[in-house]
């Protein structure tokens, strides 16, 4: 038998990038596996059908839209129920989980995320959900479509979709197991929420950040 110290530097090369290629392509029975994995990274991963797939950064507009609204919530509620886009949210079909770019828990999910930022179906669902549309048909069928059809089955009772490409903001309140739309707001009208009536704020104003990095 040959023994690595014997093989050529190029044969024991070829032999370390296979196995590397076999590392980092993990398959997964259940979610339960995937949870346990770390591949000693900060990446974050959606897995469909047993497989990794790497999420991509989000736009620089995306990430300006989020942390507004970050801060919007942070003053009415506090910094503690406000999550960003690392959130990682279970849930059915595929694939397995979700980061939504904002998400808004619950005072008992403060102490449930305290070891991993994931909220598990088993979890009370959180109060708010929010997706910021990045360009592209495929990334608006997934907010619109998929992610709507996800949230809702989770039992998420509301679901912002911001789309910048629109100027709208959808507005959209669980009612029995299904979604049924607040509002479409535009412009200076206000922002309609169902369970955040206190909320002072115009679709203007969440996309003005944008818009000046735009022009």
């Amino acid at each position: 038998m040959q023994h690595v110290a014997d093989l050529p530097s190029t044969a024991l090369g070829d032999r370390i990038q296979i196995k590397t290629m076999i590392q980092v392509k993990p398959r997964f029975q259940s979610f339960e596996e995937y949870l346990s994995y770390d591949d000693g990274t900060d990446n974050l991963y959606e897995l469909f059908n047993g497989e990794l797939i790497e999420v991509p950064p989000e736009s620089g507009i995306n990430v300006q839209i989020a942390n507004r609204l970050f801060l919007v919530f942070a003053l009415l509620i506090g910094t503690d129920r406000v999550r960003g886009h690392g959130l990682e949210l279970e849930v059915r079909g595929e694939p397995r989980n979700r980061y939504p770019d904002l998400t808004i828990i619950r005072e008992e999910h403060i102490q449930q995320l305290a070891k991993r930022n994931t909220l598990r179906l088993s979890m009370t669902p959180p109060l708010l959900v929010i997706e910021v549309v990045s360009p592209g048909e495929l990334q608006r069928e997934r907010d619109y479509i998929a992610k709507r059809s996800q949230y809702q089955d989770c039992g998420i009772p509301e679901y912002w979709i911001i789309d910048p490409d629109a100027q709208t903001v959808l507005v959209l309140e669980l009612t029995g197991n299904t979604y049924d739309k607040v509002g479409s707001f535009s412009g200076q009208e206000q922002v309609r929420s169902p369970q955040f009536s206190e909320l002072n704020l115009t679709a203007t104003q969440i996309f003005e950040s944008a818009n000046q990095e735009e022009s």
